[in-house]
C-alpha cells in the first residue's frame, strides 16, 4: 500500500477506513514474517540443533503435578504385591554366555611358598574376563565330484553339481547375507564393500557386489510376498512414507521416489501377532499407492497428517487414528521458535497423555481403556476447550494458530485412543521403522533404478522384521538363502517367517 503524505483525505470516515486496511496490511505483514522466520529457525534447527524433543525437566513437571495425584489414587485401590526387591543393577554387565570362551591360565612360578618354602595347596582361583576381537575372513569352498566309470559298459557317474544362488556366481549363500547385512542394515554402500573385500586380498567389483543383490532378492521375493500378506491382514496397522533419491540417468540427475512403510505393533496391549515392517517401493507420492497397498485392509491404520490416507476413511472398514507425536511436534516448533507460553503449556497438555501410557504400556486393552477413561479424557475435554479459547486470541496467521487449528481439526482421530485399548497415541513404530531408511539413504545416497528402490524395500522388509523379532539378521538371512537354494517348498515359507524361524532355532538349542 503506497500512500500519498502529502495529500491526505480530510474526510475522517475515509481516514479511519485508511487506519484500518494499513492496521490490516501490518497485521498480514507481521504474520508473514513470523511464518518466514518459524521457517529459517526450523531449518537451523534441522540442520544444527538437536533431533530431541524433550521437554525441560521443570517444563514437565508443572503439568504433571495433578496427573501425579490422580494415579496414585488409582494406584492406592490396586492390590499390593510383596516379594524380593530388586537388586541394583550391575555397572557392567556380564559378557554373553553364548560367546566362545578361551581359556588362559596364568599360574605362579614356585611350587613351593617363597616365604618359607612350604608345600603350597589349591585354594581356590581368581577368574575375569575380556573381550576379544577375531577378524572377519573369506575362504574358498572347494567343490570336488569325483567321476567314475564303468568298464563294463563304459558309462560315466558324477554326482549332480549342487545348486548355486547366482548361476555361475562365485558367492555362496553366507556371503550374499553378508553383503545385504552390510548395505542394507549396517549402511555401508557396496563400493565401501568393495574397498574392503580388496584389503582381504579379493577383487570384487561395486557391479559385481550389485548384481549379487539382485540375484539374492530374487530368491527373497517370495518371502517379501508373503510378509505383506501377512502384515496387511492385520488389523491395527501404522502407516507412513519416506523419500528416497533415485538414479535417473535421462536427466543426469536423480528423481524422487518413496518407500511405503507399513508396520504391525501389538506389544503395547500383549497382542497375539508378531511385531514386522513391511516396504514398498513407488515412483511417487501419489494417494493411490496405500489405496492399492491396504486394498484389502480392515481395521485401524494409524496414520500422520498426510491427506492422501484420507481417501481410506471413506471405505467403512477402516477407521483412522491420528498420531499426537505430529501434533506436538507442531506446538514444539513453535515453542522453540517464539517461546510462546501458549505452545509452551500446549506441550504439558500433551505429556500428561504420555505419563498415562507409560502407566498403561504392556496391559491387557481393557485396562488400557480404564485408564484412559478415568486421567486422558477429562484431561482432553479441558485441553479442546482451552484450545478453542486460545484460537481466538492469537493471530490468524500464525504458526501458533497453525499448529491449534492442526490439533483441532484432527481431534476425533486424536481421541480415538480412547475407545479402544489397542490404539497407540502415535506413529512411533512406523518412524522407528523409517529411521534405518534414513540412515541408508544418506549413506549409500540413491537406489540405482526403480529396480534398484524394490530390491531396497524387499531387504529392508525382511531385514527390520527379523531385528523386532530379536533374531539376529546375518544369521537368519543366510539359513533362509541356504534352504531356498537346496529347494525349500513353496508351500512352508511360513516357516522361515523370522518369529516361526526363531522358534524353531529355540527349540533345537
Amino acid at each position: 500500500m503506497r500512500l500519498d503524505l502529502e495529500n491526505l483525505p480530510s474526510d475522517p470516515g475515509i481516514l479511519h477506513q485508511l487506519v484500518r486496511d494499513m492496521a490490516a496490511v501490518v497485521e498480514h505483514r507481521d504474520g508473514e514474517i513470523e511464518r518466514l522466520q518459524a521457517i529459517i529457525k526450523k531449518l537451523q534447527r534441522m540442520q544444527f540443533g538437536r533431533s530431541s524433543e524433550r521437554l525441560d525437566p521443570d517444563q514437565l513437571a508443572l503439568g504433571l503435578e495433578d496427573l501425579d495425584a490422580d494415579i496414585g489414587r488409582i494406584e492406592e485401590s490396586r492390590p499390593v504385591i510383596v516379594g524380593t526387591p530388586t537388586e541394583a543393577l550391575p555397572h557392567r554387565k556380564s559378557l554373553p554366555e553364548h560367546l566362545p570362551r578361551e581359556n588362559v591360565v596364568i599360574d605362579t612360578a614356585h611350587d613351593a611358598c617363597p616365604g618359607c618354602g612350604g608345600v603350597l595347596h589349591d585354594i581356590g582361583e581368581s577368574v575375569s574376563e575380556m573381550l576379544d576381537w577375531v577378524p572377519a575372513q573369506l575362504r574358498v569352498v572347494r567343490i570336488t565330484r569325483p567321476k567314475y566309470a564303468c568298464r563294463t559298459c563304459g558309462t560315466v557317474t558324477q554326482a549332480a553339481a549342487p545348486e548355486r544362488p547366482i548361476s555361475g556366481g562365485l558367492a555362496t549363500p553366507a556371503l550374499l547375507a553378508q553383503v545385504l547385512v552390510s548395505k542394507y542394515c549396517d549402511h555401508t554402500p557396496l563400493y565401501r564393500q568393495s574397498q574392503i573385500f580388496a584389503r582381504h586380498g579379493v577383487d570384487l567389483a561395486r557391479s559385481t557386489l550389485a548384481g549379487w543383490v539382485g540375484g539374492a532378492c530374487w530368491w527373497l521375493e517370495a518371502l517379501h510376498e508373503k510378509l505383506c500378506a501377512d502384515v496387511f491382514a492385520s488389523d491395527h496397522l501404522f502407516a507412513d512414507d519416506t523419500p528416497v533419491p533415485v538414479l535417473d540417468p535421462g536427466r543426469g540427475k536423480t528423481k524422487t521416489g518413496r518407500l511405503w512403510v507399513y508396520a504391525r505393533e501389538q506389544r503395547g496391549w500383549n497382542g497375539p501377532a508378531p511385531p514386522a515392517a513391511v516396504y514398498l517401493f513407488a515412483p511417487d507420492r501419489k494417494a493411490e499407492r496405500p489405496i492399492a497397498h491396504l486394498q484389502h485392509f480392515k481395521g485401524v491404520l494409524h496414520v500422520d497428517g498426510y491427506a492422501g490416507f484420507e481417501r481410506l476413511a471413506a471405505r467403512e472398514n477402516v477407521t483412522l487414528a491420528a498420531c499426537w507425536a505430529h501434533t506436538r511436534r507442531k506446538f514444539y516448533d513453535v515453542e522453540q521458535q517464539t517461546g510462546s507460553p501458549v505452545a509452551a503449556e500446549a506441550l504439558r497438555h500433551i505429556a500428561t497423555l504420555y505419563e498415562v501410557e507409560k502407566k498403561v504400556r504392556g496391559q491387557s486393552p481393557t485396562q488400557r481403556i480404564a485408564w484412559r477413561r478415568s486421567l486422558s479424557r477429562p484431561h482432553l475435554v479441558t485441553m479442546k476447550s482451552w484450545l478453542e479459547t486460545q484460537l481466538g486470541l492469537v493471530p490468524a496467521r500464525s504458526t501458533l494458530a497453525d499448529a491449534i487449528r492442526y490439533a483441532l481439526g484432527r481431534w476425533a482421530g486424536l481421541t480415538r485412543f480412547l475407545d479402544d485399548g489397542r490404539i497407540e497415541l502415535d506413529t512411533n513404530p512406523v518412524e522407528r521403522a523409517i529411521r534405518p531408511v534414513a540412515l541408508g539413504r544418506k549413506n549409500h545416497l540413491f537406489a540405482g533404478s526403480d529396480g534398484g528402490g524394490h530390491r531396497w524395500a524387499v531387504v529392508c522388509s525382511l531385514i527390520e522384521t527379523a531385528k523386532l523379532n530379536g533374531v539376529e539378521p546375518y544369521a537368519w538371512l543366510s539359513d533362509v538363502l541356504i534352504r531356498m537354494v537346496e529347494g525349500h517348498p513353496a508351500s512352508r515359507l511360513d516357516d522361515l517367517m523370522p518369529w516361526n524361524w526363531a522358534l524353531s532355532h529355540r527349540a533345537a538349542a
